[in-house]
């Protein structure tokens, strides 16, 4: 017997937010986030083992991935999910507190039940 194919709802892209860092790049933000996506990402961690840093570092980690976008490097635009976390994670300690302080920046005004 044939399996009948779920109708799947064409969804519109989320709104996003381009932010410019001093160097010329732009990192693009959804502006909102499933209510899904936002209860996992404010859960605490699940070991206890973790570490304050350890957890913070994992949280930025989780919004930059459920966020990004787009980032445009020195006018390479990437927009792959996978390349998008490589980058990010390959990122020199100064990118990464500018994209820290623009999601942090980000969260506060879209969405602030993260914040």
């Amino acid at each position: 017997m044939a399996k009948r194919s779920k109708k799947r709802r064409k969804r519109e892209p989320a709104p996003t937010v381009d932010y410019t860092d001093p160097d010329g790049n732009v990192l693009t933000l959804r502006q909102t986030l499933s209510p899904g996506t936002i209860a996992k990402v404010g859960e605490p961690p699940s070991s206890a083992a973790s570490s304050i840093d350890d957890a913070w570092q994992r949280r930025y980690e989780m919004l930059f991935e459920r966020l990004a976008v787009n980032w445009e490097i020195a006018g390479l635009p990437l927009t792959d999910q996978k390349l998008l976390l490589g980058r990010y994670r390959m990122a020199s300690p100064e990118e990464r507190r500018w994209v820290q302080r623009t999601i942090a920046r980000h969260v506060e005004r879209y969405i602030p039940e993260l914040a």
